[in-house]
């Protein structure tokens, strides 16, 4: 596909004489109207001089901007870093903390409709306004909880060593106790969420079209691009700025009768502080979006010059006819219009798509790197939010400038949207090769030097330690084997040197390797044996390709979005994209991938109660085929409504006139 050096006549200067034949409704309220409602930068009639300077599409940017990163701050990563957190704090399920986790969305689709449909025709940086106002509510809503709940009581520490026959280190009922009134909390998580999913929702239809409008047609894409871009900083810095903050205790200062570090299983951190701080930041934000005019100076003329490109299929001709999206009784017909138009729903169930396989590995891929690869949690987070956020952001920055550079029209968008899918689509055979195989676990995958049986914790040699199956705290012994806890291990002492150690532990066997026992000062180590396998500096520079190529598409294809609908109806196709984006993409995302990653779990956390609980060990190569199956499956669909969207596009007459006139073959130009 040949898309350098193109030059596209669609985003050429009208000649004289020719723009009124040449422009399909350049504007949904009409160069006249537009042009008396750009105005100065201010409020009233105080307008100072200074703020002049940024009453431009750079200046709305940088606002733009800044909000786009402070919700992805509070909504894609402060949220998803304290939600264990809380679960612990609160007494909540991960059943229950889904429900939290989904609020955004749900009040994301229930307003997304109503919001693009009633702002197409208002004052767009006033809703921004409002956007900003609601998700810092949104914030200090969901840190309330913690001013309201008292301080944290942190409860004994449970022993992991095997204890003496005939004492107990816990004493384990499965009786049903009163509820904690601490879970009904819950209700003000999700009233935060629902707050932040009515402030997110302006921000990403109304704003980004705001941007349409303030820019010539072939600059927006370099504009969009960087807005989203700058949108997937904020998970970024949350994840950063959140797990710093949980190296806090979460009531700032330790009592004194605690005895406990960041490594106790009982130490909660500061998961609040970050949330307070991004309120305050959001609000400041509602100043510069209320000065700004509703439409930015020079956007009449902008408007004036660009020439539509909407999907030849009539709706624009009654769009314009019917003057519809005037009132709310024309909310059904707009919505039928848009439902109806084949290109569009092509694109969105190929943005769909494409949004499953982004949500599935934004959640789960610090698992899959802790997993296949032997890492902490807390260095597989960063490790995959270092290659996920800048690739994510390099992709679509340089997708914008190339669509802007090569002058691209509608149609060679799309296409461009087919190529870097495919090369997405190549480079996920990754799986196939940067895998590791399962490593030596006792009780999973081999038993405890020949005693015992596979997928049984308990052997011979632990038989009478007493062990909790809920205290899953891995240990490495001499022998290269881990195991499940110290305790299971058989370890019936400790010492704390420079690192704590383990000793006289009855179930681990001989060092592997031939050498004096006296060189080995420890029987286990805490912590998961080191890998064998060193195939992750492959996995992660071809991940971030991947990544790369995936995020190539996002861009062009609200472009294309923004470019095959009529003028008027350009913001409510993003309100319908945003609704099918969550339905079919970001909410069953992450459900989906978590589905498959625990069908390859062989050892799952079972209780005294017989309660299933999470999953503690995995199938290395049952993880990666099932991820590499689910993304191939939906690379796949994407590409193939991306090929039906340039299959069914008709330009418009106009446009279609235009390109004969570069090759010198225009007479006559249709409206």
């Amino acid at each position: 596909m040949k898309v350098g050096g193109v030059e596209n006549p669609v985003f050429e200067p009208p000649i004289p004489g020719l723009s009124s034949q040449r422009q399909a409704a350049p504007s949904a309220a009409g160069p006249d109207v537009v042009s008396a409602e750009e105005g100065p930068c201010g409020w009233g009639r105080f307008v100072p001089k200074a703020l002049q300077l940024c009453n431009n599409a750079e200046g709305y940017l940088a606002a733009y901007s800044l909000l786009a990163i402070f919700q992805g701050i509070v909504v894609n990563g402060l949220i998803n870093i304290s939600i264990s957190t809380i679960e612990k704090r609160y007494e909540l399920n991960s059943s229950l903390t889904g429900l939290i986790s989904s609020s955004y969305d749900i009040a994301f689709c229930i307003l997304s409709l109503f919001v693009s449909f009633f702002g197409e025709s208002g004052h767009k940086p006033r809703w921004l306004a409002f956007s900003a106002f609601m998700l810092g509510l949104g914030s200090l809503t969901f840190s309330l909880p913690h001013f309201t709940s008292g301080k944290y009581h942190y409860g004994t520490k449970i022993e992991d060593t095997c204890q003496i026959p005939g004492t107990s280190s816990a004493n384990f009922t499965c009786s049903t106790s009163t509820r904690s009134s601490l879970s009904s909390y819950l209700y003000v998580f999700i009233l935060g969420q629902l707050l932040l999913g009515i402030g997110g929702t302006p921000l990403y239809t109304l704003g980004t079209a705001f941007i349409d409008d303030s820019v010539p047609k072939n600059k927006s894409s370099i504009y969009i691009g960087i807005g989203y871009a700058m949108s997937l900083m904020g998970p970024a810095i949350g994840y950063i700025l959140g797990g710093q903050l949980l190296n806090i205790y979460i009531d700032i200062q330790i009592p004194e009768s605690a005895k406990m570090d960041r490594d106790d299983p009982r130490w909660l951190g500061a998961w609040w502080i970050a949330f307070l701080a991004c309120f305050f930041a959001m609000w400041l934000l509602v100043i510069p979006f209320s000065c700004f005019p509703k439409h930015l100076p020079g956007t009449a003329k902008i408007q004036a010059e660009k020439i539509s490109e909407t999907h030849n299929d009539g709706s624009e001709a009654l769009v314009e006819t019917k003057n519809v999206g005037k009132s709310f009784r024309d909310f059904p017909m707009t919505l039928l219009i848009l439902l109806k138009n084949p290109v569009l729903m092509s694109l969105i169930i190929a943005s769909a798509s494409e949004a499953l396989v982004a949500t599935g590995f934004a959640t789960f891929l610090p698992k899959f790197i802790e997993n296949q690869f032997g890492k902490t949690p807390s260095f597989s987070a960063t490790l995959g939010g270092l290659v996920l956020i800048p690739a994510a952001a390099l992709g679509q920055i340089i997708s914008g400038i190339l669509v802007s550079k090569c002058k691209m029209d509608c149609k060679c968008v799309i296409k461009f949207t087919i190529g870097t899918c495919s090369v997405a689509l190549l480079l996920n055979t990754m799986f196939l090769f940067a895998k590791c195989g399962n490593e030596p676990f006792a009780g999973v995958s081999e038993t405890y030097n020949g005693t015992g049986t596979l997928h049984n914790l308990t052997a011979p040699c632990n038989a009478n330690c007493k062990c909790l199956r809920a205290m899953y705290y891995p240990v490495c012994g001499r022998d290269e084997v881990q195991y499940f806890s110290p305790c299971f291990a058989g370890c019936a002492s400790q010492l704390f040197n420079l690192e704590k150690t383990y000793h006289n532990c009855s179930c681990i066997g001989k060092p592997k390797v031939e050498i004096g026992s006296e060189d080995f000062l420890y029987e286990a180590v805490p912590g998961k044996c080191p890998p064998k396998c060193g195939l992750l500096p492959l996995f992660l520079a071809t991940f971030f390709f991947a990544v790369v190529f995936t995020f190539m598409a996002v861009t062009p294809t609200t472009v294309a979005i923004l470019r095959c609908v009529p003028d008027k109806q350009r913001t409510f196709a993003l309100g319908v994209q945003s609704v099918f984006l969550r339905l079919l993409g970001t909410i069953p995302g992450p459900i989906l991938f978590g589905a498959a990653i625990d069908n390859s779990c062989t050892l799952w956390d079972i209780n005294e109660c017989q309660t299933t609980g999470a999953c503690w060990v995995y199938d290395n190569e049952s993880m990666a085929y099932q991820l590499m199956g689910i993304s191939a499956a939906c690379k796949l669909i994407t590409i193939i409504f991306v090929v039906i969207a340039v299959w069914l596009y008709k330009p418009p007459p106009a446009s279609a006139a235009l390109s004969e006139k570069s090759s010198g073959m225009v007479s006559t130009v249709h409206t």
